[in-house]
């Protein structure tokens, strides 16, 4: 690890916003108008959420992306801000729109339209690699929703690695559905892989997380497999460890719960915490999101955080911290 560096954590990954409706009376139908009895608009994207909620843990984060000179870039910068998150590697572009994702919630399931704008446009010829070597670890979110970082991502990561940082990968969703990227050349320089259940499936075409798993394993290092309220499971070195969720019978909503688990994770993982720690922690750090409005609302400091998961959960394990 790059033990020199001012950065715990260095984020490149896609920003918007999330205009949020919940308790819509039914579903939308073509022609007719439903009503939403509450709206919020709020910091969108897994990986600002993902950035946000690490850093009010107490982490140093920062963050390349990019953003278009609008209202909606302005609330992504003072939202990363206001949870101390470094934005001075974000790129703005006036010609460019922030993008933008409205969020129909019905319980735990939630439909979804995103506008990409400015983050489609992010590519690695805008990461100075000063920013790479200023940071000890890398994390990357949502490629598919970003073709510029997707075109260079063995790169990115492989850059990573050669100047000593350790690195994380959660690919997410692929709208298109095509899955096409190379994980046999792209693993080897990622030590934490964290896919959901669904991803590592469609991603190696198999119908099971064990076989999934196991067309993995030759290039992998670990493997973090999210299940949502059936918790997780971590492969590592042909060791498995499946932990249940922290169960949550109020759940506000499910926006950022899988981002919330990352830095849960990743807090612990860049302290030299060993995986399953990481992983109990990331778990907690799941089940917290889905007690508040979206995906960092949940998400203050460390001894409020800790507070509510005492509270919500009863979780009293001693946890150092930072």
């Amino acid at each position: 690890m790059n033990n020199n560096s001012n950065i715990d954590v260095l984020v490149i990954g896609e920003l918007n916003v999330d205009l949020i409706l919940n308790e819509i009376e039914s579903f939308p139908e073509m022609g007719k108008e439903k009503l939403a009895d509450k709206m919020d608009l709020v910091l969108g994207s897994s990986s600002a959420i993902f950035s946000s909620n690490l850093s009010a843990l107490g982490a140093k984060v920062a963050f390349i992306g990019k953003i278009g000179d609008d209202l909606f870039g302005n609330l992504v910068l003072k939202s990363l801000a206001k949870k101390k998150v470094l934005i001075d590697y974000i790129k703005i572009d006036s010609s460019l729109k922030t993008g933008a994702t409205i969020v129909l919630n019905f319980g735990e399931d939630r439909a979804m339209v995103t506008h990409p704008g400015a983050m489609e446009h992010l590519s690695f010829a805008d990461i100075d690699t000063t920013e790479i070597r200023n940071s000890k670890h890398l994390h990357v979110s949502s490629v598919f929703l970003q073709p510029g970082v997707k075109k260079d991502i063995i790169e990115i990561f492989r850059t990573a690695k050669d100047n000593g940082l350790t690195t994380s990968l959660d690919p997410q969703w692929d709208p298109a559905e095509k899955w096409d990227i190379e994980l046999e050349k792209l693993l080897p320089f990622v030590d934490v892989f964290i896919p959901n259940e669904t991803e590592i499936k469609k991603l190696t075409n198999e119908n099971n997380i064990n076989n999934a798993v196991e067309s993995l394993r030759q290039y992998a290092n670990t493997i973090v497999i999210k299940r949502g309220n059936k918790g997780s499971v971590v492969w590592n070195k042909g060791e498995i460890s499946d932990i249940p969720a922290f169960t949550n019978n109020n759940v506000v909503d499910a926006i950022g719960a899988g981002d919330s688990f990352d830095a849960g994770f990743i807090f612990q993982f860049v302290k030299g915490k060993d995986l399953v720690e990481c992983q109990r922690f990331a778990n907690l750090m799941g089940a917290l999101n889905t007690t508040a409005p979206g995906g960092t609302a949940a998400f203050t400091d460390y001894n409020s955080i800790m507070e509510l998961a005492r509270e919500k959960f009863g979780y009293e394990e001693k946890v150092s911290e930072p």
